[in-house]
């Protein structure tokens, strides 16, 4: 059957999905970079003050709003994000290939592993 869901077929899927994800995230941490270093190049650095990063770095609206003002450290914070989404997205993807194989005992174990890894992301503690 050319459309089944074999063992090879989800691993080469998942395969694409992981370069997909790295180097999108690659692409997003140097252009971010180049903006930056475009902008703020030729500022000199003040090491007896600290400065923290600012607020809306912080969260996923803000590092949107400014990605989409191609703002450069809010374009390397997007890039970032990718990257810690790439893992996610393959363990979700796993879910739904155990699904169409109809593997019970892998969908329920990934599952679990899904819940763990997005409560953890959003900052649960056990």
């Amino acid at each position: 059957m050319p459309g089944a869901w074999t063992d090879q077929r989800v691993e080469r899927a998942i395969g694409r999905l992981l370069r997909v994800g790295v180097v999108s995230a690659a692409a997003l941490v140097a252009a971010g970079g180049v903006l930056y270093l475009a902008r703020h190049g030729g500022e000199l650095a003040d090491y007896r003050v600290f400065r923290g990063e600012r607020a809306d770095l912080r969260s996923v609206r803000g590092v949107l709003s400014g990605a989409r003002e191609l703002a450069g450290r809010d374009v390397i914070q997007l890039g970032l994000l990718v990257l810690l989404a790439t893992p996610v997205a393959r363990v979700a993807f796993s879910v739904v290939a155990f699904a169409f194989e109809r593997d019970r005992l892998y969908v329920a174990v990934t599952l679990v592993v899904l819940a763990i890894l997005l409560w953890s992301m959003a900052g649960g503690t056990f």
